[in-house]
């Protein structure tokens, strides 16, 4: 099974079932979305999006928070950028990258329980960062089944 996250050959063929490749698309091009609202919107999306009470802070405190989203959308961005090359350039690591996505997801949970955030309401992000990960767990089940991996030739 490691092989097929981690394949000796990176090609562009893409070995797992045809839905899985699918899914992939519109996961990096979410990516790509997300990373353009942080860097881009006035408030990098932290009190619009995710509502944390900037206008409760000290301008200089609030100034902080929106360059520390915008410096995790430039993170975001080159992440979707690599995406978007393995969805081009370099499909056999399609499932590598699906299970980047579920860890970042399980992984923030974790951090989220140790170290929460204080918002004003619900996050804007929740429900969509929920499905996104569904999705990619069931991209990356897909990803490493299929029949192109019967059509591999075992090297000694």
């Amino acid at each position: 099974m490691l092989n097929r996250i981690l394949p000796a050959h990176i090609d562009n063929r893409y070995r797992g079932h045809p839905v899985g490749l699918w899914l992939f698309v519109p996961i990096a091009l979410i990516k790509v979305s997300q990373s353009l609202t942080h860097l881009l919107k006035h408030d990098g999306g932290a009190q619009s999006i995710s509502t944390i009470p900037l206008d409760t802070y000290p301008a200089s405190a609030a100034q902080n928070v929106i360059g520390l989203f915008a410096r995790l959308g430039l993170e975001q961005l080159l992440l979707a950028s690599i995406f978007l090359l393995v969805l081009l350039r370099y499909r056999a690591l399609i499932p590598l990258m699906y299970l980047l996505i579920v860890t970042h997801f399980v992984g923030g949970k974790i951090v989220a329980q140790f170290k929460p955030l204080v918002l004003a309401g619900t996050s804007g992000v929740s429900t969509p960062f929920l499905i996104v990960a569904i999705l990619s767990v069931v991209g990356l089940v897909l990803s490493l089944i299929g029949k192109g991996y019967s059509e591999q030739v075992t090297r000694p």
